[in-house]
């Protein structure tokens, strides 16, 4: 269907002074049917607030460009956002009332940033009639819960069969250096001349850098349209809303199913510099190759940065290496200051990866082999009392252990950035994390390192620590 805005008029928010439009939206390739139940659902509060679940993914798209990563103060800064489905006998058509004027040109909306609109409409509705998970997500087996990734990446057209792998995952920090930044496009403008596609959080910093720059390999290499793959979650999309590359958006339900996405749909996996997020990821990535059943799976993993993250990297692996052992650091490479080189390690891994899955006769598009155990699946809930009741010391094998720092990461980003978590630091005070004095004196210095590098908070914004580490 081709898009039909209506542009009704600018207005201007007076209590923050940010500029606005109305519009009327029609869809992009996207989802534009919806039955009167879905519909009727998504316009009543009462429906397990569905509609205002749909309210904050759609106003975070809304406002990719701009420079917030407050998911409390998204909300607050356009309290009168609204958005409304118009149901007609052709189709669909989304009404919108206060959204961001930066997500305009000329009036029309920018194409990609309509078809994140869509595609949040689209993934929203399909987790909502989800049995699995209306009826719990901490109840589900690790093999339904896997089943549930699948059949939202199916959903979102991001699983496609009789495609070779070639899906490098890259993660980092949403808040880094231009230095930085512009690394990460060198990266992916080395992997793109190679054909290797790229999927990220979709949002911005390091995450944007990496398919920026192989926009420019592919084209170069007369590729055509390439796959610019954003997998995020609701608590995490305004703080990191997906940049306009993104040709491929998924919303998963929550930031375990998410990462689980990450690895089931990704062929080898680039880290740079970041902050909490960053090493959550990484904890979650190490801690299930540390299981036992995945000892012999390929999976490549490379860390990288400029010349100025040495340090950054060396940190990192110092803190793997006290925490997790020696056997953790085995699984990954550390390549600093060499896109070139990175981009070789991936297609070296890569190749592997498809040789493996072939003569073990698993899927190229769905790392079904991978054992995800329940600890890195089952929703974490940030609170104050599931933070302080966090076990961490090395008593526990080193991939539960690894499940728990994980936890203890996910929380600080909640408390950094997610609206919940914010308000959840406002009212009841400061995370407490306890643990083995060997294990919480790297974890502090670690925090302290992203702190002072500016790496917990995009440049300009005052961070106050969201935690209180207990030796």
């Amino acid at each position: 269907m081709a898009q039909s805005q209506q542009p009704y008029q600018h207005t201007h928010h007076e209590a923050g002074s940010y500029h606005t439009i109305d519009a009327v939206i029609s869809p992009q390739n996207q989802l534009n049917i919806l039955s009167k139940t879905e519909v009727a659902k998504l316009l009543d509060a009462s429906q397990s607030g569905l509609y205002k679940l749909f309210r904050s993914c759609a106003l975070a798209v809304l406002n990719c460009g701009n420079s917030l990563d407050d998911g409390k103060e998204l909300l607050e800064r356009y309290p009168d956002f609204a958005i409304r489905i118009i149901q007609e006998e052709r189709g669909i058509k989304l009404d919108v009332k206060g959204a961001p004027a930066s997500a305009f040109v000329d009036g029309q909306m920018i194409r990609g940033i309509s078809e994140h609109l869509f595609a949040v409409l689209r993934d929203v509705i399909f987790a909502s009639g989800e049995k699995r998970l209306t009826a719990g997500l901490d109840t589900l087996s690790p093999e339904t819960t896997t089943d549930v990734v699948f059949h939202m990446l199916r959903n979102a057209d991001i699983i496609r069969p009789k495609i070779d792998p070639n899906i490098v995952v890259c993660w980092g920090g949403h808040s880094i250096s231009m230095g930085e930044y512009d690394y990460t496009k060198k990266v992916g403008y080395q992997m793109g001349l190679r054909g290797l596609d790229i999927c990220t959080g979709c949002g911005p910093g390091a995450m944007k850098g990496p398919m920026k720059g192989a926009t420019i390999g592919h084209a170069k290499q007369r590729l055509g349209v390439r796959r610019y793959i954003g997998i995020t979650e609701p608590g995490i999309i305004a703080a990191e809303a997906p940049n306009p590359i993104v040709n491929e958006l998924a919303i998963m339900p929550d930031i375990e199913k998410r990462l689980e996405a990450f690895v089931r749909a990704g062929h080898g996996i680039v880290v740079f510099p970041g902050g909490a997020g960053t090493a959550e990821e990484i904890l979650y990535l190490l801690g299930i190759l540390l299981h036992p059943d995945n000892a012999e799976l390929p999976f490549p993993l490379v860390f990288t940065g400029p010349a100025s993250a040495a340090d950054y990297f060396r940190q990192i692996d110092q803190f793997i290496g006290v925490t997790l052992g020696a056997e953790a650091q085995k699984r990954y490479q550390i390549i600093m200051d060499d896109p070139e080189a990175v981009a070789l390690a991936m297609t070296k891994g890569i190749a592997e990866v498809r040789a493996f899955r072939k003569r073990t006769d698993d899927a190229y598009y769905f790392n079904w082999q991978l054992k995800v155990s329940p600890d890195f699946q089952q929703p974490f809930a940030p609170t104050h009392e599931n933070m302080r009741n966090l076990v961490i010391n090395h008593e526990l094998p080193r991939h539960h252990l690894a499940a728990n720092l994980r936890r203890a990461f996910s929380g600080i980003v909640a408390g950094n950035v997610k609206d919940e978590g914010i308000r959840a630091i406002e009212r009841d005070g400061l995370f407490e994390i306890c643990g083995e004095p060997s294990i919480m004196q790297p974890v502090d210095e670690l925090l302290s390192a992203f702190r002072d590098q500016g790496r917990m908070k995009l440049p300009g914004s005052r961070y106050t620590p969201c935690y209180r580490i207990i030796h």
